[in-house]
């Protein structure tokens, strides 16, 4: 049976040349970077050197790049870390209702912990609006949060504009950017962000890692305590073998990205107009141009996206229904319902997300098979025969 995975979103597999990066730090240099012994020095030169690459593509100073656990840590290090270092001046925090989980649910916890939070709306393409971005803004707002690309849909935020809303401001903008790590540019100084994160298994490298940019003045209160790790921002012993990967990921992202990201989008668009010429009654969600040359999320009508999943699984397709981390979640997509899709709809959605192994061949073959198991599944739908009937 064919294994076709179009799930690079959810996690990406570690490239070769990344794996090759890391493999030293699993076996022979398992030394502490932060000794003093030669046991130490080839682990500690890892680190660094792998700071340098980060930066690289962040366009920023190694000294502003933290080493985290995940993107989920990064998220939470810059919300709170600027919250509680802020909140003398103020407690009013602005993100938005489609965030990731790590972005929400910290903003949710920090409302109960005395915070005020506005969660702003979007369109039914998934875009916000910068007027009312402005009009939330007070003399107490201390803090932005806004995702560069949602997770679910690919749509692209305008962050260089939010940034500089943020600037004129004086409040402190903080960017999710963990799906655009790799696909889109992320130069922090054109962007006007002032704490950005990424995550390594979304860009090739291992779960596990992941590293913020923090603007130099900027000041954060850090969310692990413990030694002098990371110039006192993040405590813990570094993971030398993820960082040293996570390094590299961004080298190689930085070196290949013009090349892949106009191979994936034509993977990508190719998937949508066959779908979309072989099957009836489905929808795009998200914006139709500013979205991630990765992602096509599609509503199939009248049928429940975990069935479709189900059967491409039994096919050797790999996709999903939005992301990952609230896959154990029986309600419907926040994402898409805050888009005004029914909770019908959005349970009919599929996320495929392209990465760099997929071919024309794949995209041949979930057109190939995807079309009968929608006429299966919705020749068993009541919704279906109820809605055809409508139709006419």
């Amino acid at each position: 049976m064919k294994r076709i995975y179009l799930d690079h979103n959810a996690t990406t597999p570690v490239y070769p040349e990344i794996f090759k990066a890391m493999e030293p730090f699993l076996k022979d240099n398992w030394g502490n970077p932060s000794s003093i012994h030669w046991a130490a020095r080839e682990p500690r030169k890892a680190v660094d050197s792998a700071r340098e690459q980060v930066a690289g593509l962040f366009g920023c100073q190694p000294n502003e790049v933290v080493f985290t656990s995940s993107g989920s840590e990064g998220n939470n290090f810059a919300i709170k870390g600027i919250a509680n270092s802020k909140k003398s001046k103020g407690n009013h925090i602005i993100t938005t209702v489609v965030e990731h989980p790590s972005v929400l649910n910290t903003c949710k916890y920090l409302s109960r912990e005395g915070f005020d939070v506005t969660f702003l709306p979007v369109n039914s393409q998934g875009m916000i609006d910068l007027s009312q971005l402005k009009d939330s803004i007070t003399d107490r707002t201390i803090l932005i949060t806004i995702m560069f690309a949602n997770n679910e849909t690919g749509t692209i935020f305008p962050v260089d504009e939010i940034g500089s809303i943020a600037g004129e401001k004086g409040v402190v903008f903080h960017c999710d950017a963990v799906q655009a790590a790799g696909k889109l540019p992320l130069d922090v100084d054109k962007l006007n962000v002032d704490i950005l994160s990424i995550s390594g298994h979304k860009l090739y490298a291992p779960k596990g890692v992941g590293a913020v940019y923090v603007k130099r003045g900027v000041r954060l209160t850090p969310l692990i305590h413990g030694g002098h790790h990371e110039r006192n921002r993040r405590a813990g012993t570094e993971n030398v073998a993820g960082i040293a990967a996570l390094g590299k990921a961004c080298e190689v992202a930085l070196r290949d990205m013009e090349k892949e990201t106009s191979h994936i989008l034509g993977l990508r668009d190719k998937l949508h107009r066959g779908l979309v010429e072989r099957i009836d009654h489905i929808r795009l969600n998200g914006h139709p141009e500013k979205r991630l040359p990765t992602t096509l999320n599609v509503s199939f009508e009248y049928i429940e996206g975990e069935s479709i999943l189900l059967n491409l699984d039994m096919k050797g397709v790999a996709a999903s229904s939005g992301s990952a981390c609230t896959s154990g979640s029986l309600e419907p997509s926040h994402v898409l319902t805050s888009m005004g899709l029914p909770p019908e709809t959005a349970h009919g959605s599929v996320r495929f997300s392209f990465g760099k192994s997929n071919t024309d061949e794949d995209v041949d073959y979930v057109l190939e098979i995807l079309p009968p198991i929608v006429e299966r599944l919705r020749s068993m739908s009541p919704l279906y025969a109820k809605g055809q009937t409508l139709n006419r």
